[in-house]
């Protein structure tokens, strides 16, 4: 214990202490210093009076000691659960309960901790986490139909707690799980007896497949229009949906080994309410780009005033604090096709083009206050202060609702997270760190979702209805009518000039040069901090001296895969940092897609100064799901500016071989295919 008398001592509240090993688990120590402040020993609380603090009065610093679990094998990692432990992080359990199936199945979990009776673990400690689970993860128990893991469950609190509220929970819970059920069946019967009509009931009248031929050509758009309502109306329901579809992520389905799993063959049902946030993305840059491009006989002033008022309906949906619809809608707005149309830029007025630069500077990486992942921060901090402000025993001021964030940046933190950290550490321990970080972003998530709750907006069906009937242009029709509005051009000087490039690998070095300066011996490569804008993707640049060749659809939530038109492309071009903890050694990520014809997938791998060929391809093929004993069979090159590729010797040493000034893009392809390519030999 230390104690100063009169002035107080600068003492910092939690110091790292170290490591220690205890049964093969292996915990991080600090020390935690509370204050208490006391009265000199010779004075003492006169007779009806409060004691008070004088000039003698000195200070007492209890110093209690707290450990947080590392790594350790399931075995451990369950018992530390129901350990009780006074020493233990508060934060474990959350964590285990919110990332173990990025690890472990929920039935492998309760088969450690409900065993068969009499249990070695303390029932009273196991009852308190199953009513932890049951009431913060309860889609973990869905197991139709008989549902058995929540069965177990059942069983076990029937004996230890049978009239305890978890007992209850488990019961409610078991109820809910049926009503769903039933549901389910009945719109399967639903769907079955549709698929029994007639074929003349199901099928389009030859005018009516010309009509949607004509739709489909983005030429004709029947009903009114998503512009014909006004801005403040769109706002509003694109923030409705937004924050309806928000509100039921269910967290885990972030985790980037579980995203990253949404192409695997057979993996269609995964993290189906991320996929929800993923279309009704895309819907709103369709939007966007179909009212915008739709109709080509437009003149430049009065496609500039379509322009126009979507950017007063994102600066509108900035206002709601909708950050989601915003980068849908900038990003549209943003995409080659739209971008291109420099008569119709040059129409806009000055102040919406002042709004609509100032706007996309929330997404930019070039002004780190004004990042999208700092303006939450803040509005979130103002949020707390207005909470913090209200005097005891008044009624609480009504907050703004909100924010619903832009969840590509949580995905793309995730699965980045993901990437750069191992899953197992030697001595086949779970590495217990990685999953602590990837909880914190969950933890983060979860808050915002309760702040969504405060929205008050009642749906317009004529929107709704208009915001799904509105016209969806393809990469191909976009890019063919912006060419048939303006023929390309030597330039485009009109068109607004916005700083769009995004440097993942400064971001993630960032991050990995704090963690060396803050927190010795930890985990590299942690891109979950507040301070590090790891944003998915980014627009097209402006087009300066030629037109450009048709690009990607805007940037969505989440990585690129081709079944939800995700992001555009990272530009990977900062120089390599060290990792932290091994001297000498640098990393730099990397994306390597696959020559198919499935698509330009692309995987992030971490590369190392010590990595070959070999072994790059080989961690490729494993992150695009391809049989590892075929890794002989490929070849990898860099891609290259100018449709130029660096072909990368089977013995090469990767990060020396790679061109350090071209953007970490790379491409595997078979070798009876690479002697058709004309490729770049490095020197």
């Amino acid at each position: 214990m230390q104690r100063t008398a009169g002035k107080e001592l600068a003492l910092a509240p939690l110091q790292d202490w170290g490591e220690e090993t205890e049964n093969g688990a292996v915990y991080s120590v600090s020390l935690r210093r509370q204050r208490s402040q006391r009265l000199s020993p010779a004075e003492g609380p006169r007779d009806g009076q409060a004691p008070s603090p004088s000039a003698d009065a000195f200070l007492h610093y209890r110093t209690s000691k707290v450990r947080a679990l590392r790594a350790a094998r399931l075995d451990r990692l369950v018992w530390e659960l129901v350990s009780g432990d006074s020493q233990q992080d508060p934060s474990f359990v959350p964590a285990f309960l919110a990332t173990h199936r990025a690890f472990v199945p929920t039935d492998k979990v309760l088969g450690l901790l409900l065993p068969p009776p009499p249990p070695p673990l303390p029932p009273w400690a196991v009852v308190s986490v199953l009513g932890s689970w049951l009431r913060d993860h309860p889609q973990d128990f869905w197991d139709p139909p008989a549902h058995s893991n929540l069965g177990s469950v059942r069983t076990f609190l029937g004996w230890a707690a049978p009239l305890g509220t978890e007992a209850l929970e488990a019961e409610k819970l078991l109820g809910d799980f049926l009503e769903e059920s039933e549901r389910e069946q009945e719109e399967e019967e639903q769907s079955q007896a549709w698929a029994g009509l007639p074929e003349t009931a199901q099928t389009p009248s030859p005018d009516s497949r010309e009509g949607c031929l004509e739709e489909e050509e983005g030429l004709v758009q029947e009903g009114p229009e998503l512009l014909d309502f006004s801005v403040d109306e769109v706002a509003e329901q694109l923030t409705l949906m937004d924050a309806e579809l928000f509100l039921r992520v269910r967290p885990w389905e972030c985790l980037g080994s579980v995203w990253s799993q949404r192409d695997r063959p057979g993996a269609a049902g995964i993290a189906p309410t991320v996929r929800a946030t993923v279309t009704q993305f895309n819907t709103v840059t369709g939007c966007v780009l179909g009212s915008v491009l739709g109709a080509p006989g437009l003149a430049a002033p009065q496609r500039a005033q379509r322009l126009e008022k979507w950017i007063r309906i994102a600066q509108r949906c900035r206002e709601l604090r909708n950050f989601s619809s915003l980068r849908a809608i900038l990003s549209a707005l943003q995409s080659n096709p739209i971008y291109r149309l420099k008569s119709s830029w040059g129409a806009v007025s000055r102040e919406p083009l002042s709004t609509f630069r100032k706007l996309s500077q929330i997404f930019s990486d070039e002004n780190n206050h004004l990042s999208s992942r700092e303006i939450l921060s803040q509005e979130e901090a103002t949020d707390g202060l207005q909470e913090a402000d209200n005097p005891p025993g008044s009624l609480p001021s009504k907050l703004p609702p909100g924010p619903v964030p832009y969840l590509g940046t949580f995905l793309t933190d995730l699965v980045m997270l993901d990437t750069a950290l191992p899953d197992m550490l030697e001595g086949d321990l779970i590495n217990f760190e990685k999953r602590r970080k990837e909880w914190e972003i969950l933890a983060h998530i979860q808050q915002l979702q309760r702040r969504c709750r405060g929205y008050c907006l009642s749906p317009r069906p004529p929107i709704l209805a208009t915001l799904r009937a509105q016209r969806q242009l393809s990469e191909e029709q976009s890019y063919r009518i912006s060419r048939v509005i303006e023929p390309p051009a030597a330039s485009c000087p009109s068109s607004p000039r916005v700083r769009r490039r995004i440097s993942l690998t400064k971001r993630l070095s960032a991050k990995l040069s704090r963690e060396r300066g803050s927190s010795p011996g930890g985990s590299p490569g942690d891109p979950s901090s507040p301070t590090s804008s790891l944003s998915p993707g980014s627009p097209p640049s402006s087009p300066r001296t030629r037109d450009p060749p048709p690009r990607s659809p805007p940037a969505s939530p989440g990585p690129q895969g081709p079944s939800t038109k995700l992001p555009l492309a990272l530009t990977l071009s900062c120089p390599p940092t060290p990792v932290v903890g091994q001297q000498g050694l640098e990393v730099r990520v990397i994306r390597v897609s696959i020559d198919n014809d499935h698509g330009n997938l692309y995987r992030s791998i971490l590369l190392t100064s010590q990595d070959k060929a070999p072994s790059v391809v080989q961690r490729a093929l494993q992150k695009h799901n391809v049989a590892q004993p075929w890794a002989c069979d490929y070849q990898l090159f860099q891609v290259l500016p100018g449709d130029r590729e660096l072909l990368i010797p089977d013995n090469a040493n990767v990060f020396y071989a790679m061109s350090p000034a071209a953007p970490g893009d790379f491409m595997l392809r078979r070798k009876e295919q690479a002697w058709h390519t004309t490729s770049v030999s490095p020197t």
